[in-house]
């Protein structure tokens, strides 16, 4: 879709070159018809004064030249004049011998008449009755030097308009960009809010806006405030269910069971495994901590945090390290990779004998994240095997099971490359592409 300003600004010139074209062309025609006026007044008196060089001669009607204007004398002066009268006719010299075109009619005639080398000639033909006779005179003037008048006119307007339309459609770009910054600030507010450095947009924006933001503002609050309702919801219902589920699974180990050694291994594999899930779902809530929706994931100020957490779960034999690029933010939600980073620290940290490293590395197209450790590894043969949720190599210890099925999904649902292979230490390296996000 096409920018507001452009649009603004394709619009504008449009209106601007019509109404220009519109506005010039009547001014001209407007013009031309008062100029016209003023020349028939001009010739209008020239008829007259001719009317009245019009004498009685000893052989009748005869013109008295001396009452004529010297342009009249003058070859192609562009000013000419023709009398009818009875069957006879008289022009002026400066005709030569070229005619004067006779109109039909009197008046002014608003098509130009061809006249002596091509000049357009505007005609009048006024009727007398002058010592007892009917007399028609015909009075021309030479309309050439007026049409080039306006040409040299139409083009210096047509030059001051192009230059006039210039500037206005400059003032109207920075006036548009002016108008368009409040846009502009909106869209840098939300950039920061998708970066978890506001939780809120400023509602002092214009008039037009004021909606929009608000409507915004009340999303955004209802999200933060269904969030933690959630994020509450979900740990009041852990700390709930830890209670029971250890009295359940001391019930599973009492002596009343030993009747029934098969019925009591499947009651304690299962509650085992939902007080797995319920201890993942906590650590991961107080992981999660009482972050701004969407806020990204800052590689200096999260690592830390993560690590120490792991190492109270897991106990201070092992050694967890962490390798990031200084103050890089990784372009997705933050409590999305808190869960995908928990999940494989915490299957690393289970079969890990000391040593368990996270690093993040950063090339022109994405982002690669290694979970690596030292403990016993997967065969290559058995990797595809442990991303079916639920499902471990082991038995015996927690790990490589839902954890990185959950991760699995993440990394797909981020259009990444999820791939297990062996560490330099003998062990698991779970390595992950994920495409730069433009």
């Amino acid at each position: 879709m096409r920018s507001i300003q452009r649009r603004l600004s394709l619009g504008l010139i449009s209106v601007m070159v019509i109404v220009g074209l519109v506005l010039a062309q009547t001014s001209l025609w407007l013009f031309e018809m008062g100029l016209q006026r003023y020349l028939e007044a001009g010739l209008r008196n020239d008829s007259e004064n001719l009317l009245v060089a019009l004498v009685r001669g000893p052989q009748g009607l005869q013109l008295d030249e001396r009452h004529l204007a010297p342009a009249y004398q003058r070859p192609f002066s562009g000013h000419y004049f023709r009398i009818d009268f009875a069957d006879s006719h008289w022009r002026s010299r400066s005709l030569w011998d070229q005619e004067l075109p006779r109109l039909e009619h009197p008046g002014l005639d608003s098509n130009l008449q061809l006249g002596p080398e091509g000049q357009q000639l505007l005609v009048l033909r006024s009727d007398y009755r002058r010592l007892g006779q009917s007399i028609s005179i015909s009075v021309a003037q030479d309309y050439t030097p007026v049409r080039e008048s306006f040409r040299r006119m139409q083009q210096v307007g047509l030059g001051l308009g192009l230059a006039g339309l210039l500037l206005i459609l400059l003032l109207q770009r920075i006036t548009v960009r002016r108008a368009l910054r409040p846009l502009e600030k909106a869209r840098e507010q939300i950039a920061q809010l998708q970066q978890g450095q506001r939780s809120q947009l400023d509602d002092q924006v214009p008039v037009e806006l004021e909606p929009l933001v608000a409507q915004i503002n009340h999303l955004l609050a209802h999200t933060e405030d269904s969030l933690k309702r959630s994020r509450n919801a979900l740990g009041n219902l852990g700390h709930a269910l830890k209670t029971p589920l250890a009295v359940l699974l001391s019930l599973a180990s009492s002596a009343q069971l030993e009747a029934h050694p098969q019925l009591r291994k499947t009651l304690k594999a299962q509650l085992e495994q939902v007080q797995q899930r319920l201890n993942r779902e906590l650590n991961r809530a107080r992981l999660a901590g009482d972050a701004l929706p969407g806020a990204l994931f800052d590689c200096d100020a999260e690592l830390p945090g993560l690590l120490s957490t792991l190492n109270m779960i897991h106990g201070e034999h092992l050694t967890l390290s962490a390798r990031a690029p200084g103050g890089l933010q990784l372009p997705w939600d933050r409590e999305d990779l808190l869960e995908l980073l928990g999940n494989l620290l915490d299957n690393a940290c289970k079969w890990a004998d000391a040593e368990v490293r996270l690093s993040v590395v950063e090339t022109a197209e994405v982002f690669e994240l290694s979970v690596e450790d030292d403990g016993p590894g997967i065969p290559e043969d058995r990797r595809k095997q442990v991303f079916s949720r639920g499902t471990r190599l082991d038995e015996q210890t927690d790990g490589h099971g839902l954890g990185l099925g959950i991760v699995r999904d993440i990394v797909e649902a981020w259009g990444g490359v999820l791939q297990l292979q062996e560490s330099e230490w003998g062990g698991l390296n779970v390595l992950i592409e994920l495409p730069k996000r433009l």
